[in-house]
């Protein structure tokens, strides 16, 4: 592994208080808000609406826009917002928006009663899942353009702090302020229109945090296209077209897909193999539809050929050509890092159900407690990376991650021990927490200035793909060989990754990556 400039701990802790880290600290907030709003909070709020399981189910769909965030991250590098680009800059201009779309979504949500009319909640949903995730691609932008390599792993443990004090605020927070306007037992829509609207006003941190910041001062390569409103207007007509028949092909597809994983079970073939059989197919045919009507409008002449390549093709050329055949094991590594905590994860609260623990002690524990441990692994890892470089907490991250999933194993043969309890969650979210803290900081270094948004827009959906198919089948698992067995498994499956990090060490240096900044702005 390249070996980082190693600094003092007075450096590594003064970062803490570096602007650029308070400011993270804050955006992270912002951006911790909206998703449980889509979430756990409206589930509730739902089901107390008199809504059905399986239609609450469907309103997590409304957060695919987190999923697909690289298909319109190119817009945010690439499209000034008129007259507020002139007075904000590139990033703030796009803050603020995305922000105002925010608390008018989360406004529109606390405005409309489920019970009345569960269509205008859908699209209300739909609309802060999107302008969530639109926020989340600037404010990325922003941190790896706001201070150099050196200050990512603070900005990252910054920005993940800040993101689980947001989750606290809009879920527990919101849930006491709707018990404070309803009685006990009853549904009262005015409760939850409070809570949301507190909600909204909790977001103009955010706002007034955008309003204070400087924009980065970075040198980038500007467009050879965009020049005329005229082309922007083309564009964002090609782009249009684009989505709609993406979805119009999704929903005609099923008549494709849906035979065909009934014909699949028939044979024989377990639900949850044919299902993820199916999806995949149907998604491969509007990917490949949307695709070809993009060319197609480039084709007519509705969108310039280079405008396209520029957009959505340079980014990915640019990563290549930095990397070379490293690109292949920087991405397998990618896909594949969180592949422990995430496969394990998704049978956590189910596992502690099937232990006997209750649902305060759940949540006392697992959710408030490990939250807090989340947090502080997170400012470790933060820390340490500065302290001993990127590369190598990413290995401990790694590392940890892994020996952690063994407690559990332990903790299944030990049952409802409240103490062994605690000490596992301790351990876990301590490791998760520095893990993603250094992980965030690792792919910020691997992104070039002049492609920032889509190219981390990129690098975040490749990170949870490949870990979420497979942790679509940890049920399966589970039935077949136990708790302990999935467990230590999901432990062995994590030590490849230990290679794939010293490997991807050694083939690139994210630790000092050749940034083009200004003086002004490393001073921060």
């Amino acid at each position: 592994m390249h070996s980082a400039e190693k600094r003092s701990w007075s450096e590594a802790f003064g970062a803490f208080i570096h602007p650029r880290v308070i400011t993270m600290l804050f955006m992270g907030l912002s951006a911790g808000i909206p998703i449980l709003l889509i979430f756990s909070t409206l589930s509730i709020w739902l089901r107390e609406a008199g809504v059905d399981r399986s239609t609450v189910t469907y309103f997590s769909w409304a957060a695919l826009g987190y999923s697909f965030k690289f298909v319109w991250a190119p817009l945010i590098d690439r499209l000034p917002f008129p007259v507020l680009h002139g007075i904000l800059g590139r990033r703030r201009s796009w803050l603020i928006i995305a922000q105002g779309c925010i608390i008018g979504a989360i406004l529109w949500m606390g405005l409309t009663d489920p019970a009345q009319n569960l269509t205008m909640m859908a699209f209300a949903a739909v609309a802060l899942g999107f302008a969530s995730a639109t926020q989340d691609i600037v404010i990325d932008a922003y941190r790896i353009e706001a201070a150099d390599t050196d200050l990512q792993a603070m900005m990252s443990s910054a920005y993940i702090g800040g993101y689980r004090i947001g989750m606290i605020v809009a879920g527990a927070g919101a849930l006491t302020i709707a018990g404070l306007f309803e009685a006990e037992g009853s549904y009262q829509p005015f409760a939850w229109t409070m809570a949301y609207g507190c909600m909204a006003l909790a977001m103009c941190i955010g706002v007034i945090t955008t309003l204070l910041i400087r924009e980065p001062a970075v040198n980038r390569t500007d467009s050879k296209y965009f020049h005329e409103t005229s082309d922007y207007v083309r564009f964002l007509a090609m782009f249009a077209v684009t989505v709609i028949a993406f979805i119009l092909a999704n929903l005609y597809a099923g008549d494709i897909t849906d035979p065909l994983k009934a014909i699949l079970r028939d044979g024989g073939m377990i639900s949850e193999l044919a299902g993820f059989i199916a999806g995949t197919l149907k998604l491969a045919i509007s990917i490949a539809v949307a695709i070809l009507v993009a060319w197609l409008t480039t084709r007519v002449g509705l969108t310039p050929t280079g405008m396209v390549r520029e957009t959505y093709i340079a980014p990915v050329k640019d990563f290549i050509d930095r990397y070379g055949k490293a690109a292949i094991i920087i991405l397998i590594l990618i896909g594949v890092y969180r592949i422990a905590d995430i496969v394990m994860g998704v049978m956590a609260n189910v596992f502690y159900t099937d232990l006997g623990f209750s649902k305060e002690e759940i949540a006392a524990v697992s959710k408030t407690f490990g939250l807090f441990m989340t947090i502080a692994g997170s400012f470790m890892g933060g820390v340490l990376s500065v302290r001993y470089g990127v590369v190598r907490i990413l290995f401990v991250g790694a590392l940890l991650s892994a020996i952690t999933n063994i407690l559990f194993a332990f903790m299944a043969h030990m049952g409802a021990n409240t103490i062994m309890f605690a000490v596992v969650i301790m351990a876990d979210n301590l490791s998760g927490g520095l893990a993603t803290a250094a992980f965030i900081a690792y792919l910020s270094g691997l992104t070039n200035i002049s492609f920032t948004a889509m190219q981390y827009a990129i690098f975040s959906s490749i990170m949870t793909l490949f870990p979420k198919i497979l942790a679509g089948f940890s049920g399966t698992v589970v039935d077949a060989v136990g708790y302990s067995w999935f467990f230590i498994g999901t432990a062995i499956i994590g030590i490849p990754v230990l290679y794939l990090v010293v490997l991807a060490g050694r083939l690139t240096d994210v630790e000092n990556p050749n940034k083009d900044r200004t003086p002004a702005e490393a001073e921060g």
